[in-house]
């Protein structure tokens, strides 16, 4: 399984994702929905995770499975 993260690089201003426990990002976009299906396809294929945005606050918003990972709350998450 492999998990994603997806933040905003103050620098360059671009949307980074970044696979959990590497040391540089994995790709780039100028957008966050766009960052963040690539966020999506990566996990797909890698066997599934959890794909996580990262808010201005520095909190995470908005996680979501990816299959076939195992989403904790299925009732819960109507969005996705």
């Amino acid at each position: 399984m492999a998990s994603y993260t997806v933040s905003k690089n103050k620098k360059t201003k671009e949307w980074d994702v970044k696979r959990d426990r590497a040391k540089r990002i994995s790709t780039s976009a100028s957008t966050q929905k766009e960052a963040e299906k690539l966020a999506k396809q990566f996990s797909a294929n890698n066997g599934g995770g959890e794909v996580r945005v990262k808010g201005r606050n520095g909190k995470y918003r908005d996680p979501d499975t990816v299959k076939p990972g195992n989403d904790p709350n299925p009732p819960r998450d109507k969005k996705h």
